[in-house]
C-alpha cells in the first residue's frame, strides 16, 4: 500500500513537471500557465538551466526597438530593468560578430540593467548559480549577482578562454522559500549599450559536504561543486571569497582580490582522479583553502595529486602546498596531454584549526593566449601515527 501511494506521488510530481517544461518549451508566453509550476521546476531538477535560462525564446517583435528590450516582461520567464538588449543568433554589430556560442541567444545588460526571475528554493539549503557571459566592450564589466539579503560582485574582465566567454559560479543560503535571482550590471559608460552579453543561466542544489571516512578534509576530491554546462570545455571559474560568502565549491574557498581558479571535469578534461578537479588558473594571485581542526603538536599528512588537465597547459608546473608551518613544492612536467604525479607533505599542528592551502607559483599561458596552470585532486588530510620508539626519543 505504501508502495504505491509513493508510486502515486511520483506519477504526480512527473505529470506536473511535464506540464512546466511543456510550458517553458512551447515557444509563446501562455498566461494561463500558473507561476508556480515555472518555480516547481526549478527545484525538482535541482541541476540545469534556469526557465528559459538560455533565453531561447526572445522577446516579440513589437516589444522590442531594434535590439533594444522595451517590455518589462518581453523576455519570457524574466524581468528586466533598464538598458537591456536581446541578441539573436548570428547578430553582427558594426560589422563585427559578438562573443556568443554558435547559434546561442543573449542578453545585453546596459548601464544599470537588470534581469531577474523568481526561484522556488528550499529554506537553509545551499544553491549555486552558474551563468555562462561575455564581455562586448573593452571597459572593466562587472555583474552584481544576487538572491536577497546575500550578493557577490563578480568581476568578468579577465578572459580564460580563446571563445571570448567563460562560465563563472555564485552561491548562497536560501532564506526563504522564494527569492529573487538578479543579475545586474553596476557599470555607467559613456555608451549606455556597453555592457556584458548574458548566454544562459543555470541552478545546483548544494549540499554540506561531509568527513568521509580516511580523510579530515570536506570534498577533498573535489565531487560537489558547481553545475557544468553540457557540452562546454572550458569549465567553471569559482571567485574569491571576497565575493562569495558561500563557495560553490564546496568545503573549499578562493583566496584573492579579484582572480579565480577553474573547477573541470572528466569529460573535458584530464582528471587524476573521479570526475572533478581544479585547474590553479592564476599564479600566485590565487590560492585553494581549506581550514580543518587539529590537536597543537600532532603530526599529519597531507596528500594530492599534481597534473595538466590535457589543454594543452605544457611547461614546468609547480604546485606549492602548505598547512602549518609546512610547505611543499611539487614540480610536474606538462606536455599538456593529461596525467599527474602523488605528493605528500608531513606536519606539526601548531594550533586548534589549520589552514591548508595550494597555488600554482607562476602564470602560464596556452599557444592561444589563454591563462592556464595545474590540476589538483584527490586531497586528503590524516593523523599521523607515531611510533614508541620515536616517541621515546622525543
Amino acid at each position: 500500500m505504501a508502495r504505491s501511494a509513493r508510486s502515486m506521488a511520483f506519477f504526480v510530481l512527473v505529470a506536473v513537471a511535464v506540464r512546466a517544461i511543456s510550458a517553458v518549451t512551447d515557444g509563446k508566453k501562455n498566461s494561463e500557465t500558473s507561476s508556480h509550476e515555472f518555480q516547481f521546476l526549478t527545484i525538482l531538477s535541482r541541476a540545469g538551466l534556469l526557465p528559459n535560462g538560455d533565453f531561447a525564446q526572445g522577446p516579440d517583435r513589437s516589444e522590442m526597438n531594434g535590439t533594444v528590450v522595451t517590455a518589462r516582461h518581453a523576455i519570457p520567464r524574466w524581468e528586466i530593468s533598464g538598458f537591456v538588449e536581446y541578441i539573436a543568433p548570428g547578430h553582427r554589430e558594426e560589422d563585427m560578430i559578438l562573443p556568443l556560442p554558435p547559434g546561442a541567444s543573449a542578453v545585453r545588460l546596459g548601464n544599470d540593467a537588470t534581469i531577474r526571475q523568481q526561484l522556488n528554493v528550499s529554506r537553509h539549503m545551499f544553491y549555486s548559480v552558474s551563468f555562462m557571459a561575455a564581455r562586448s566592450c573593452a571597459q572593466a564589466e562587472k555583474l552584481n549577482v544576487s538572491v536577497d539579503p546575500e550578493f557577490g560582485l563578480l568581476p568578468i574582465q579577465t578572459v580564460y578562454t580563446s571563445t571570448g566567454w567563460d562560465t563563472y559560479s555564485w552561491a548562497f543560503k536560501a532564506r526563504h522559500g522564494t527569492g529573487w535571482l538578479t543579475i545586474h550590471n553596476t557599470g555607467v559608460e559613456e555608451d549606455p549599450a556597453c555592457g556584458p552579453l548574458l548566454i544562459a543561466v543555470a541552478i545546483k542544489t548544494l549540499y554540506a559536504p561531509h568527513h568521509t571516512k580516511g580523510n579530515m578534509l570536506r570534498n577533498g576530491d573535489f565531487e560537489q561543486g558547481p553545475y557544468i554546462f553540457p557540452g562546454t570545455r572550458w569549465g567553471v571559474l569559482v571567485p574569491p571569497i571576497t565575493e562569495d560568502v558561500h563557495s560553490p565549491l564546496s568545503g573549499w574557498t578562493v583566496m584573492s582580490d579579484t582572480k579565480v581558479v577553474k573547477y573541470v571535469d572528466a569529460p573535458h578534461h584530464a582528471v587524476p582522479r573521479g570526475a572533478r578537479a581544479v585547474e590553479l588558473v592564476a599564479g600566485r594571485e590565487s590560492a585553494l583553502v581549506q581550514e580543518v581542526r587539529t590537536v597543537p603538536g600532532r603530526t599529519y599528512r597531507l596528500s594530492f595529486a599534481v597534473g595538466d588537465a590535457a589543454n594543452g597547459c605544457s611547461g614546468s608546473l609547480v604546485v606549492e602546498a602548505y598547512a602549518g608551518r609546512g610547505t611543499l613544492r611539487v614540480p610536474y612536467e606538462s606536455l599538456g596531454t593529461g596525467g599527474s604525479t602523488p605528493a605528500a607533505l608531513e606536519f606539526t599542528a601548531v594550533a586548534n584549526e589549520t589552514r591548508v592551502v595550494f597555488q600554482s607559483s607562476s602564470h602560464l599561458m596556452k599557444s592561444d593566449a589563454t591563462l592556464c596552470g595545474p590540476v589538483v585532486d584527490d586531497v586528503s588530510l590524516v593523523p599521523v601515527r607515531v611510533h614508541a620508539a620515536r616517541r621515546l626519543r622525543l
